[in-house]
């Protein structure tokens, strides 16, 4: 699909080598209020991941380009893009067809929301810390899984593991059972089209949920490009909380009594609070500081919604070294 509007002809014909393209779209992202966090920190990253792309380069490779001549086929094509970038408003992510998260490449197209999350740190950093011995943790659930990186992320850090990955999204299946092929692990990794957990079969070591979270009414004042995402990917319910207690709920009955359900919960941390005022849970520290992921085992989980439940305990913070992976791309 093209776009109605334009870069000037005059601009582009000044434009000589692959440095002069990439200040260019970098200014001209910034001129244009472009959002970022969709895999991306800055327009830089996004300029240079385009200017990859169009040069059929890998993005490590891009430094030795940057003082070469444009070709003319490799111009087009990253005007094109660029366009489509400012002007649609189309997410880099979809203009490329790729995503890196973890170090591990994946496929991403519409029907997925672009992988971004704080499990890119919590997998390898602080799960580890609940169940020391990766070579004990069987079976593992990934609700809500999208384009399936997390499974894949999962399935790497155990790898004694088999990972039920689930998506109430058909279409975002067919991406997720793509990028589980792409990497080996059709066999290890098994896709379920439910909702949430429903239909599962416990008992689980381990369950993790990066669920859609931002209540209905946000939708409308984010950013154009996040409005190319699927909107079921993004929202659950007038207060964002629909899908966590789902999760929640099945999760009770799905969680061995020693296992550990972790959940990234964007910014509904009082909200989880005020809901859940029995839930004892442990807030994992993440490289930014938010308090946005939080942990509950299952016995906890059993226990804080019943009316047995104990008070809550203070909010903890582990005080563990932070990783500087963050929630952008990671190779």
């Amino acid at each position: 699909m093209g776009t109605a509007q334009r870069l000037s002809d005059i601009a582009v014909r000044k434009l000589r080598t692959g440095k002069h393209w990439l200040s260019f779209i970098i200014q001209q992202l910034e001129k244009t209020g472009a959002a970022h966090g969709q895999g991306f920190l800055n327009a830089e990253q996004e300029a240079e991941t385009l200017l990859a792309h169009a040069l059929g380069l890998p993005w490590e490779a891009l430094q030795k380009a940057l003082k070469q001549p444009m070709p003319e086929t490799a111009a087009a094509k990253l005007r094109h893009l660029a366009e489509r970038r400012l002007f649609d408003k189309e997410p880099t992510a979809y203009l490329t067809g790729e995503a890196w998260l973890g170090g591990l490449h994946f496929r991403v197209d519409r029907r997925v929301i672009i992988p971004r999350s704080y499990f890119v740190e919590i997998i390898p950093e602080q799960i580890p810390l609940w169940l020391p011995d990766s070579t004990k943790v069987l079976r593992v659930a990934d609700a809500c899984t999208g384009s399936g990186c997390l499974a894949v992320l999962l399935a790497k850090q155990f790898p004694a593991a088999t990972v039920d990955a689930t998506d109430l999204s058909a279409d975002a299946l067919e991406v997720a059972q793509l990028n589980v092929a792409d990497h080996g692990l059709s066999e290890r990794i098994h896709l379920h089209h439910t909702d949430t957990l429903k239909g599962l079969k416990g008992p689980y070591d381990l369950i993790v949920c990066n669920p859609p979270y931002e209540p209905t009414a946000l939708l409308k004042g984010l950013p154009a490009e996040f409005h190319k995402e699927p909107s079921m990917a993004l929202v659950s319910g007038k207060d964002g909380l629909d899908v966590i207690r789902k999760l929640l709920a099945q999760a009770s009955k799905l969680l061995a009594p020693h296992g550990i359900l972790v959940v990234e919960i964007g910014g509904l941390h009082d909200a989880i609070l005020k809901t859940w005022p029995h839930l004892e849970v442990t807030w994992l520290p993440t490289a930014d500081g938010s308090d946005c992921v939080f942990l509950v085992s299952g016995a906890a989980l059993k226990r804080g919604l019943t009316k047995r439940a104990v008070p809550a305990k203070p909010r903890v913070r582990l005080g563990l070294p932070l990783t500087k992976a963050g929630k952008g791309r990671v190779r």
